[in-house]
């Protein structure tokens, strides 16, 4: 390594030190400015030693600090605002929710986690969510509250599913809101975690608004692999979060009503209601 690879490893360095250890976050141009660089170069190193942008390591430290927090705060609201978020709604906005289970946990098919789930009727019939203590990792729908429990385990085979108490209410209850009122935030952590396919799917898909829908083809195009569209779908069939990632949005190209893990009718009862509440 010659010294000048040496220096500028350790300027990039420093600057993630600063990043790591700053209450609110700091500009590309203060960053670049205490690394003595422009803002163009400063972006371009740091991106080729971290391997990703000076805001992309910003937001992950953010989303670590959220993390920790939620396990030394009293609430949730403490630990958004001690991680330096500036509001809830950045806490969950769609780019952070990485407060997920490793990628070894999923392997291991959730082995050794505790999932809690709580059960109610909402207009699709039945409904239940799960969580991990990091958030919600399942949302599903069904016809008999009996059969849900099943669902989730079936996704998360080795885990230990329990039945939670009245310290769900409060979720299950925001999320039967968010499902009939779809154009609101839902500001609740949520457990997602998939291949990196599949998260670019699932960003793409809740960029989708209320009322309008898309076909596999445009959300492959979007995300940059047009020829991906079987690949998009089956992202779709592997969603865990109803509506909160709102697969049902997606049609055929031709705008007909294609399949739906949870069932077709539902979907299409989904969208003349998301419809409906968008023209009103």
């Amino acid at each position: 390594m010659t010294n000048n690879t040496k220096a500028s490893v350790a300027l990039i360095v420093q600057a993630c030190r600063h990043i790591e250890q700053a209450e609110t976050r700091q500009a590309l141009d203060q960053l670049a400015a205490e690394a003595g660089l422009s803002p163009w170069y400063f972006h371009r190193l740091f991106k080729k030693i971290v391997g990703v942008t000076p805001k992309q390591y910003a937001t992950r430290q953010q989303t670590l600090r959220f993390r920790d927090s939620l396990h030394s705060e009293e609430s949730v609201t403490a630990a958004i605002y001690d991680a330096g978020f500036s509001s809830s709604s950045r806490a969950y906005d769609k780019t952070r929710d990485r407060l997920a289970m490793t990628p070894s946990d999923y392997r291991k098919a959730a082995e050794g986690l505790t999932i809690r789930y709580a059960l109610a009727p909402c207009f699709l019939g039945w409904i239940i969510v799960a969580v991990t203590d990091r958030g919600i990792c399942a949302i599903e729908f069904g016809d008999n509250p009996d059969s849900l429990p099943a669902l989730v385990q079936a996704r998360f085979r080795k885990a230990l599913l329990q039945e939670g108490g009245i310290e769900l209410t409060a979720i299950i209850e925001s999320v039967i809101a968010f499902v009939e009122a779809p154009s609101s935030a839902i500001e609740l952590p949520l457990d997602i975690q998939g291949s990196a396919f599949q998260e670019r799917v699932w960003n793409a898909l809740r960029s989708v608004p209320p009322g309008s829908t898309v076909s596999y083809t445009d959300i492959a195009c979007q995300i940059g692999s047009p020829k991906a569209v079987r690949a998009v779908a089956q992202a779709c069939a592997a969603n865990k979060l109803a509506v909160v990632i709102p697969c049902h949005r997606v049609v055929r190209s031709d705008g007909n009503v294609s399949g739906y893990r949870w069932g077709v009718e539902r979907k299409r009862a989904l969208l003349l209601h998301e419809k409906q509440q968008s023209e009103g």
